[in-house]
């Protein structure tokens, strides 16, 4: 079996377990809860197919973001330990991306970080007194997915390119998704929200992953 054919085999793989997750959410079946751990587990398949020496920190992020998955699956229980298995992910995320960039000027770091400050501070007005006990992990978590996004700027504007604008628009649409899950659980729950999270938080990821298979067929 060729490299494009076992990639091509994993992909729709891939695009099978998202299908059947979404489905399940709009319809309310029981194949959402069951198939939520095969996202992840998945889109490792097509990564390591993809790539002739898998990324160590990439394969690490994605094992901590199939543990967030599987701990979200089960809500209020376990929902710190999803958020932080997600703010490990995030985390490695950062030293992955931050790896890509040259050194830069204080300005371009100062214009980068703008937009990101912006957005957190007006997304802790609107859910800030509704934290409770969670005030501190959410601060930490909000700080560490905005500076992901700083840093996956700072990468595209370093050089635009295709595969860093990849991660950058994953990064983005991953801030999003758990934009969204603030908003549902810390300011007004929605039923639109469960689709909206789960749907943008799957293109993040594999928008994210094609970024990091297209870096490392740079180096080949």
């Amino acid at each position: 079996m060729t490299k494009q054919i076992k990639i091509t085999t994993a992909s729709i793989a891939f695009l099978a377990v998202v299908i059947l997750h979404i489905l399940g959410l709009l319809f309310h079946d029981k194949t959402a809860f069951l198939s939520k751990p095969f996202i992840i587990t998945s889109l490792v398949i097509v990564y390591l197919v993809a790539v002739k020496k898998p990324n160590f920190w990439y394969v690490s992020a994605l094992f901590f973001s199939f543990w967030g998955d599987v701990l979200l699956l089960f809500k209020d229980q376990f929902f710190v330990f999803g958020l932080a298995s997600f703010l490990v992910a995030h985390i490695l995320y950062i030293k992955i991306a931050a790896g890509f960039i040259k050194k830069e000027s204080v300005r371009k770091l100062i214009l980068a970080s703008i937009p990101f400050v912006v957005f957190l501070i007006f997304l802790f007005y609107l859910i800030l007194d509704n934290l409770g006990e969670m005030k501190i992990p959410v601060i930490v978590y909000g700080t560490v997915i905005s500076t992901f996004g700083v840093v996956s700027l700072l990468n595209y504007m370093q050089k635009k390119s295709t595969e860093n604008l990849w991660l950058f628009l994953g990064t983005i649409i991953f801030i999003l998704s758990d934009t969204l899950i603030a908003l549902h659980k810390f300011y007004e729950a929605k039923e639109i929200y469960s689709v909206s999270i789960m749907v943008t938080y799957i293109v993040a990821q594999y928008l994210i992953c094609k970024a990091i298979i297209a870096k490392d067929s740079l180096k080949e």
